[in-house]
């Protein structure tokens, strides 16, 4: 398989040029290189309750065959001569790498004496991370650009030992969630120990000076990065012992899909959630100073979501939406675990909390934008933190006897700032900022509301350069997302940026099935519920071309994960709405979904093909891979994967890329980008981020008719 049909196209057309502004018409000669990959179809036939479903791309779904390696490289070398091919594509790199290479300091991290903190000098592909202790020069701690030579190894989580002497830290390799846990002497910067294997979805969680919880996948079956993992399982490990020696703590009884531990920063207890589903869990409590405790049932309700904020002598404080949509901060004695009080009730707006030095902090959602207050542990109010503008916050956790707290502030127009905050005194000074080449005052960011099929109120966020002329001719960037109770709150980012420096315009739409207005808004685009989801996407479409600020030529829809389903599902259902679809690292196929490393926890969102035959017949309904029709053209399109992706396995991304090469009918192209040593987005190389926001927005400018970007 894999023989390559090419077809040089030259493309002689009326097109727009000087995006921003008022297009010129031009006539451009311009070669395009059109080609598909041959790939094969199969006879896959899936009964389910009675009905007859093909897939003939089942191949694909093999990770490890050859087959499919042919298949990768042969799709990428089609979509990398195209994208090369775009004149205007290695200037818009060259844009994005000179704005990229600034200083991007992190934020103070205080472990007793000494300070940490994360530093990138511009275009390091991973951030540094230094150490200075009181009364010594700063030098370098760890520095993940060293793990690998190509940058593709990122630390993914750490933790201090509680007298600081040692940092048990993971990394993963590839972009994969799979982890590998190394102990580190913070003065000799020696390895202690490790390499623990197997870890996945976990950050070590110190009991003692020398022993630590992490969590373990039981090893799948056939492919790492593809294979079914179901049972979660959280052992204590002594540092300087074999991994063979630890001891399971957690799991063993009970079959739980996701289980993390949590250790209560004066060590008296183990907190253990336990789920298995991405919503709703168990909550069990054991007090590690009396050896022969067991756990303690905190919360066993399973449809709630019940999570661990802090403790202070028998009282754990935890954040619920257990009878509270929009939650609610609780007091629960250890001893009378099911006797809950109120520290902070349930309010109008999605309530969040931390705790930083002997206080709580909220932050509560208010239309998608947060608002920060300091609290004591009675509940009463301290003060409201005045932010600096409108825009996403929070307060980082820190000890209790620090006297000082930081937090952050950004929005679509201003870059990540960190602030620390006088815990007395309410005194807030600018700690550090990034400066990004990009000056904040010649653009606006707006909140508008627009209307739903059925009558549904959502906001949608519109940034762009001022004195963009709405005439319903700017290029267009919608993004969503809409599940898993996942936020959309303001946010920056160098590709938006770049984007409306170009003069285009980006608009955040906060659908429903995400966590804007609390519980009831997740519910209401989940399962049966998830064509709600698809229409708000619609509806902010249809929004932005009757308010003139683009038309169907000019727009296009992006989302990642679970917003490249929502992606699928739109240009699918609205293909003539839409001039590019930018479907990422995506759900695609939501008959199979579940049959893959964790998806089976994302079943409180989609619901199951084997759940019931209303359910397979809904999600029959929407699942992009299954309504493909042929002959219909589709909007030019830019599927983006990972080979080391092993949440949403690239093969959703696989089989919707050559189906819809098969099925569709017209000029537009419909391409496959899939990105080598890397996962699902986190921890991926600076060099690697770039080259596909250059390709992703050279591909979205040249398909919306735009050939010159002076």
């Amino acid at each position: 398989m894999g023989r390559i049909i090419i077809a040089v196209v030259v493309i002689t057309t009326a097109m727009f040029y000087l995006l921003g502004e008022r297009a010129q018409v031009v006539s451009v000669d311009q070669p395009m290189l059109q080609a598909y990959p041959e790939t094969i179809r199969e006879n896959v036939v899936d009964n389910y309750f009675g009905k007859d479903v093909a897939d003939p791309y089942r191949w694909l779904e093999d990770d490890m065959s050859e087959a499919t390696g042919q298949w990768v490289a042969a799709q990428n070398e089609v979509t990398h001569a195209y994208l090369d091919a775009i004149p205007y594509r290695d200037q818009i790199e060259s844009t994005l790498t000179a704005k990229w290479n600034y200083e991007k300091p992190g934020r103070p991290i205080h472990v007793g004496d000494t300070t940490y903190w994360f530093f990138n000098s511009g275009l390091q592909n991973q951030s540094v991370m230094y150490q200075q202790r009181q009364g010594e020069e700063p030098r370098v701690f760890l520095d993940p650009n060293t793990l690998a030579a190509d940058g593709t190894t990122s630390l993914a989580s750490y933790e201090f030992s509680p007298d600081g002497n040692l940092m048990a830290y993971a990394v993963s390799e590839g972009g994969s969630d799979w982890r590998k846990i190394y102990v580190m002497d913070t003065t000799s910067l020696e390895l202690v120990d490790g390499p623990i294997v197997d870890a996945k979805f976990t950050s070590p969680q110190w009991r003692d000076n020398q022993s630590f919880y992490y969590s373990v996948y039981e090893k799948p079956d056939g492919s790492e990065l593809s294979a079914k993992t179901d049972r979660h399982l959280v052992y204590l490990h002594r540092v300087g012992t074999p991994q063979s020696d630890d001891i399971l703590v957690f799991g063993d009884a009970d079959k739980y899909r996701y289980v993390s531990a949590q250790v209560s920063e004066d060590g008296r207890f183990l907190i253990i959630a336990a789920a298995n589903s991405t919503s709703g869990n168990h909550l069990f409590v054991k007090d590690l100073t009396e050896a022969e405790s067991d756990f303690v049932g905190v919360d066993l309700n399973i449809s709630s979501d019940t999570e661990y904020v802090a403790s202070r002598e028998d009282q754990l404080y935890l954040l619920t939406n257990h009878e509270a949509p929009n939650k609610r901060l609780v007091a629960v004695s250890y001893s009378q675990p099911m006797q809950w009080n109120d520290v902070i009730a349930e309010g109008e707006h999605v309530l969040d909390v931390s705790a930083s030095g002997g206080y709580l902090f909220t932050r509560v959602m208010v239309d998608a934008v947060y608002q920060l207050y300091q609290y004591d542990y009675a509940g009463e109010q301290v003060r409201r933190i005045e932010l600096p503008g409108i825009g996403s916050a929070g307060v980082y956790e820190a000890k209790q006897d620090q006297s000082f707290s930081y937090y952050y502030f950004y929005n679509a127009t201003t870059p990540l700032s960190y602030y620390q905050l006088n815990n007395e005194t309410g005194e807030s000074k600018l700690h550090s900022r990034h400066e990004v080449d990009f000056d904040s005052e010649n653009y606006v960011s707006k909140q508008v509301f627009f209307t739903s099929k059925d009558g549904t109120r959502i906001p949608m966020l519109v940034s762009h350069k001022k004195g963009v002329v709405m005439d319903g001719m700017t290029p267009t960037i919608l993004y969503g997302y809409g599940g898993f109770n996942i936020s959309l709150t303001p946010s920056f980012s160098l590709e938006r940026a770049t984007w409306m420096e170009l003069g285009g315009i980006y608009a955040v739409a906060n659908l429903r099935g995400g966590g804007e207005y609390g519980q009831a808004w997740h519910k209401a685009g989940t399962q049966q519920q998830k064509q709600n989801v698809f229409d708000d996407f619609i509806a902010a479409a249809e929004y932005l071309i009757e308010e003139g600020y683009t038309s169907t030529s000019k727009l296009a829809i992006s989302g990642r994960s679970n917003g490249g389903l929502l992606v699928g599902a739109a240009m699918t259902q609205r293909p003539d709405l839409f001039a590019v679809a930018l479907p990422a690292v995506g759900v695609l196929d939501m008959l199979r979904y579940h049959q893959f490393t964790a998806g089976a926890g994302w079943a409180y969102d989609y619901g199951t093909a084997d759940d019931s035959k209303e359910m397979f017949d809904y999600l029959l309904g929407y699942s992009p891979l299954h309504n493909l029709t042929a002959g219909v053209e589709y909007p030019a399109t830019l599927v983006t994967t990972a080979d080391h992706d092993d949440r949403v396995v690239p093969a959703h991304s696989f089989k919707f890329a050559a189906q819809l090469q098969h099925q569709h009918s017209g000029d537009n192209p419909v391409l496959i980008r899939i990105e080598t040593s890397v996962g699902h987005g986190a921890g991926k190389p600076t060099d690697k981020a770039i080259a596909e926001v250059a390709d992703t927005l050279a591909f979205t400018l040249w398909n919306m008719g735009v050939t010159d970007l002076d």
